[in-house]
């Protein structure tokens, strides 16, 4: 019995080998392309990293070869020929743009490349904040009191970030408006909130202390 067993093995083998073989000629392009995209995929995505790092370098240089200009007017003039590639890289030139124009004394142009970067939507909210935060709290920037204010109050609700800071730069509005008991209120909340860091607690508690008010013993 052995013999016959052992040759319907082998015929049932053969038959397995000739059904893999024909499998093979018929779909082994399929594994064939599997191997090209997979090989061809990771090629592609460690070139475009590639790419993306010899951009970003490329774009540092060219802000740090702008920021070593001698006068701020010329790190802003220089500043402003860079071509942004992304909507990122746009703002961080826009606010590296106002910072230098403020040190320029060019207030005005200061607020116009914060304001830019405060109403552009491609770029992250946080950073909208910030440059809104930085436009309605520099001196000289053109815009009334009202319109700080508006500005302000807009990031002084609860969850946004700069919340505090906002609330600091209105209290300062309402001394610049000759009212002196809303911004120690507001200070004393700036105080007594548990999100305000040490270096805000103590900047509001002097600012009571100038303007006449005494701070609770405890």
């Amino acid at each position: 019995m052995s013999n016959p067993d052992s040759f319907i093995d082998e015929v049932t083998e053969e038959v397995r080998r000739d059904r893999l073989f024909a499998a093979m000629k018929r779909y082994g392009w399929i594994a064939v392309l599997l191997v090209i995209l997979l090989v061809g995929g990771a090629a592609w995505r460690e070139y475009s990293n590639a790419q993306s790092r010899s951009a970003a370098q490329a774009l540092g240089d060219e802000i740090l070869a702008a920021l070593e200009a001698d006068e701020a007017q010329a790190r802003v003039a220089a500043l402003s020929e860079i071509d942004a590639p992304t909507p990122g890289a746009e703002a961080l030139i826009a606010m590296l743009t106002a910072s230098e124009a403020a040190r320029a004394e060019d207030m005005e142009a200061a607020a116009l490349s914060l304001e830019s970067v405060a109403a552009n939507g491609e770029v992250p909210e946080i950073y909208r904040e910030i440059a809104s935060y930085k436009a309605m709290s520099q001196a000289g920037s053109g815009l009334s009191i009202d319109e700080r204010r508006a500005g302000l109050e807009s990031l002084a609700v609860p969850g946004k970030p700069l919340r505090l800071l906002a609330e600091e730069q209105l209290a300062l509005l309402d001394i610049e408006a000759g009212d002196r008991l809303a911004a120690e209120e507001r200070l004393r909340r700036i105080v007594e909130d548990s999100e305000a860091t040490a270096g805000l607690r103590q900047r509001a508690s002097q600012m009571i202390i100038a303007l006449g008010g005494a701070l609770d013993a405890s």
